[in-house]
């Protein structure tokens, strides 16, 4: 009797999935999936690729009867042509490599019970950290954030990488592909991730999700025979060096080429994954529609290298706090306004360039009352172009420069970070907020909100630039300081003839606040809010097990001596910074 199928996929992950699919785009049409549990990985593959799946099927064993392999499960058997074994077990000694304090929340290859509308980090940079990333943002989670430092998108398997790309482009989940949180702590009963990097802050969440390392099946496992494994035509999904017993071995999508190669000599299987070409602009307008999830509304120049602009999500709320921030993203395959060459372009040309920037505020809407901006359907940026210098070629802003309204840009799913107003609880009392340059972008939505709340207290926001021309927001803040007795904007160009330059921390020396401003800085009563230039901002650095502050004296510095203290994880201060770059 002949096979009634031609291949038979153990395993319903991504891994599996994807030789499903690649095996019935190129022209296999038997494919039948066996899944021991109730539901496939990624469920919205199946559908739209006609695969017959069969579920609560546990293989019990894979012999041969002539020249057909037989694959049978506790309820029937099957007659194949070809069979590959796509399930990976987790690794039964497998813990985080981390300090876990909380554990009653933090799970290991499982989801909460109830995960609709709760905050989940997943860790893990494989196929398994995706399929829990899919399924959590699939039962309705409000906000989901793979920390999946190390990833290598190209490692993923298709489907993996399909949906991974398809779940950034909706704005179901927040992708961070470099960074790793390096203790979970605890936070009033939940999670605390803390990430030691400057550009991921420390986040709370409901949930932490650890995605286990996986391991290759072992041919016991599924009661492989040794006639069956001499046929050459069942495989393993895994890497070359997890074979034992001369069982083959391919890791990642190869493994569908690669065994259909073998098992089906008649069928012509393509070589590798097909690569994009660049310069064709067909493919240009394919790497947009993919990875691209919002558009561009308003794009204003303050001068040639400074500009305001507006995006408006696809999908997705924008809602935030004054002083947080959210990440924008242009394609490597996107044009760049200078001369410069990214480096290694070929090799990332279909990739995104992702940049956090902080949420700045239109002041002003269009009645001319103060804004309320972080309600509303878009997002406002204050951003800079960023030249290239011998050792660092910026990718986003030199793209970002050639945009107009209208056109499509990538925005990340969630808004983020505890720079925020939450430390002023008393509307009496004295805010200052001290930036450079583009810094100011938080201190526009903080002043905002103060001033639209009723804080009556003395509100100052000093900020340094170059020239007169690098200020966007003058004409707004002179309006403010003309409705709010209690407002006072103070910028400082340093290199302008007609003022003298003076830097931030040469208000604190002088004492301009209170000489010139009639506003003490009196850390009793007193926030300080500081954004930009690490320079300028002077955080403490730990030397042989002792802090000491920069050769350069910094604000931190000098607010500490008046009897300041910095805001910290679990010791809360009056100095509360944000680091531009």
């Amino acid at each position: 009797m002949s096979a009634e199928h031609d291949l038979v996929v153990i395993g319903g992950n991504a891994g599996g999935l994807s030789a499903a699919v690649f095996a019935r785009e190129n022209g296999i049409e038997r494919v039948t999936i066996l899944e021991a549990g109730s539901a496939v990985a990624l469920r919205d593959v199946v559908g739209p690729n006609g695969l017959d799946v069969g579920y609560g099927e546990k293989v019990s064993s894979i012999d041969l009867d002539g020249d057909v392999l037989l694959v049978t499960t506790g309820r029937r058997t099957y007659r194949t042509h070809a069979v590959l074994v796509a399930e990976r077990p987790a690794r039964d000694d497998w813990t985080p490599e981390i300090e876990v304090t909380n554990r009653e929340r933090v799970l290991v290859d499982q989801l909460p019970d109830h995960s609709a509308g709760i905050d989940v980090l997943v860790v893990g940079h494989t196929d398994h950290a995706v399929e829990l990333t899919v399924t959590l943002a699939e039962a309705g989670s409000s906000g989901v954030v793979l920390a999946a430092g190390g990833m290598d998108p190209g490692r993923l398997s298709p489907v993996a990488e399909t949906l991974l790309n398809r779940m950034e482009r909706e704005r179901q989940a927040t992708l961070l592909y470099r960074s790793l949180p390096t203790q979970i702590g605890e936070a009033k009963g939940f999670p605390m991730a803390f990430f030691n990097d400057r550009r991921t802050p420390d986040l709370q969440f409901d949930y932490v999700v650890f995605a286990s390392g996986r391991r290759a099946s072992t041919p016991a496992e599924v009661g492989l025979s040794d006639a069956a494994l001499a046929t050459g035509r069942v495989w393993f999904l895994g890497e070359p060096e997890e074979a034992v017993d001369g069982v083959p071995m391919s890791p990642g999508w190869r493994v569908g080429r690669e065994l259909l190669a073998s098992a089906f000599p008649d069928v012509e299987v393509p070589e590798a994954r097909p690569e994009r070409r660049r310069g064709f602009p067909e493919v240009i307008d394919e790497l947009r529609a993919e990875h691209y999830n919002a558009t561009i509304t308003h794009f204003e120049p303050t001068h040639s290298d400074l500009w305001v602009l507006r995006v408006k999500p696809d999908h997705g709320s924008v809602s935030h706090l004054p002083g947080q921030y959210a990440s924008l993203g242009l394609g490597y395959w996107e044009e760049r306004i200078d001369s410069a060459v990214d480096p290694d372009l070929d090799a990332k040309f279909d990739k995104l360039i992702r940049r956090s920037y902080s949420i700045s505020c239109r002041i002003f809407d269009e009645h001319g009352y103060l804004s309320d901006d972080w309600t509303s359907d878009e997002l406002e940026f204050y951003i800079v172009l960023v030249p290239p210098t011998p050792d660092n070629v910026p990718g986003l802003t030199p793209r970002l420069a050639l945009k107009k309204p209208g056109d499509r840009i990538y925005l990340g799913p969630k808004v983020a970070g505890r720079y925020t107003l939450a430390p002023v609880t008393d509307p009496a009392g004295t805010v200052i907020l001290l930036s450079t340059g583009t810094g100011e972008a938080p201190h526009n939505a903080m002043v905002t909100e103060l001033l639209r709340k009723g804080h009556h207290g003395p509100i100052v926001s000093a900020v340094t630039v170059r020239e007169w021309a690098d200020l966007g927001y003058t004409d707004q803040h002179r309006e403010l300081e003309k409705r709010y007795p209690n407002y006072t904007y103070l910028p400082l160009p340093t290199r302008e003839s007609d003022v003298p330059k003076r830097y931030i921390q040469d208000l604190i020396t002088a004492d301009a606040f209170e000489k010139e401003l009639g506003v003490p800085l009196d850390a009793a009563t007193t926030h300080v809010f500081l954004c930009g230039n690490p320079a300028m901002i002077g955080l403490p650095e730990e030397h042989d097990g002792e802090e000491r502050f920069p050769e350069v004296t910094g604000v931190v510095e000098l607010l500490t001596d008046r009897g300041f203290t910095l805001d910290r994880r679990n010791q809360p201060g009056n100095i509360h910074f944000e680091e531009y770059w």
